[in-house]
């Protein structure tokens, strides 16, 4: 496919992210965000659309944006996604975040990704296509792109991807989330 059209997105930070590719070209659009994904992201989306005058059935696939990054956030745009990939019929294609920081980049490139408590996400990219899994590092991030460019990156890798079999995007988590069960004992539950 030469031109494909599809929309990528992505919530697993502070923001709500999305680029809309037609004709190989790029439309992003990123509201900052510190809660209220969820019912931001559709519309959101939506709104590209229409502004673009298209319909969601004229996508040829989906592309998501699989973290690492928020837990909440990344369940959030995994799940939007691949609800769409089903209702529309179309593929969804899932990429890292490691994967937009190192598209275009020469090899080798480690890329870096913000996590909590001034550490960091930190994956290599070799030249020979090779990469190392990815893991948490207690020191801070480098310099970070753009949200919108991030984004932009995640509909060209998408777009390279159509027709690939892949599998099912899921969200990728590098550490275990920070809730924990809670401390009281739960209550007996009489019959």
């Amino acid at each position: 496919m030469l031109y494909p059209k599809l929309i990528a997105f992505d919530t697993s930070a502070a923001h709500c992210a999305a680029a809309l590719l037609l004709q190989g070209q790029v439309i992003t659009r990123v509201d900052e965000m510190a809660r209220g994904q969820a019912e931001h992201l559709m519309p959101m989306l939506q709104q590209m659309l229409q502004a673009a005058g298209l319909d969601w059935s004229d996508l040829d696939a989906v592309a998501v944006g699989t973290g690492p990054g928020n837990f909440t956030g990344i369940r959030i745009s995994v799940s939007a996604a691949r609800g769409l990939g089903l209702g529309l019929g179309r593929p969804v294609i899932g990429v890292t975040g490691f994967e937009m920081r190192a598209f275009d980049e020469p090899r080798p490139f480690t890329a870096t990704i913000r996590a909590p408590r001034e550490a960091s996400y930190i994956q290599t990219f070799h030249a020979d296509g090779s990469t190392t899994a990815p893991v948490q590092q207690d020191v801070p991030a480098g310099p970070q792109k753009p949200a919108a460019d991030l984004i932009a990156a995640a509909a060209h890798i998408a777009a390279a991807r159509i027709g690939e079999k892949l599998p099912r995007p899921a969200p990728l988590y590098i550490r275990p989330a920070d809730a924990a069960p809670p401390k009281d004992t739960a209550p007996v539950i009489l019959s």
